[in-house]
């Protein structure tokens, strides 16, 4: 019989949750454009607003996700010879996070009515910062974290 999601919405705290790890994002690259206006990017847990010039990042995999450009400047470096701002290549700098495996679904609301991401059993939910949630499909998170 199957369970409803857990719903987080972004009030819960995971570095007081036992069940939680601390995790690094790794240096990858991915290929980045700045929408030129505000708009809806389909990622793999859901459809994700932005505002103009976000970052939409496209992941080894071909996943996409929207980064609004205050927070892409502080966690993403271009690589040469892309310059920041443009469209081009840029590397994740290395990052800390809480993560939690979720062994059922689950669903993310989004703050700022961005939008309702969907984890499946196995995926992990991470927080970047107190109230910035985000949902990772089970195999992009072993691409790209690592637990420290």
């Amino acid at each position: 019989m199957p369970t409803d999601p857990i719903e987080f919405d972004g009030k819960g705290d995971l570095s007081r949750d036992p069940l939680a790890c601390r995790v690094r994002r790794r240096a990858i690259v991915s290929q980045v454009r700045f929408a030129a206006e505000a708009g809806t990017v389909q990622t793999l847990e859901g459809p994700v607003r932005h505002g103009s010039g976000a970052a939409i990042v496209t992941g080894a995999g071909g996943e996409q996700w929207p980064v609004e450009r205050g927070r892409f400047e502080t966690s993403y470096e271009a690589v040469a010879p892309t310059r920041m701002g443009g469209d081009g290549s840029y590397r994740h700098v290395a990052s800390l996070a809480w993560a939690r495996r979720l062994q059922q679904p689950f669903r993310v609301r989004l703050g700022g009515e961005r939008g309702i991401l969907h984890g499946k059993a196995g995926d992990w939910l991470l927080q970047y910062a107190p109230g910035d949630l985000a949902v990772v499909a089970a195999r992009v998170f072993a691409a790209t974290y690592e637990e420290v």
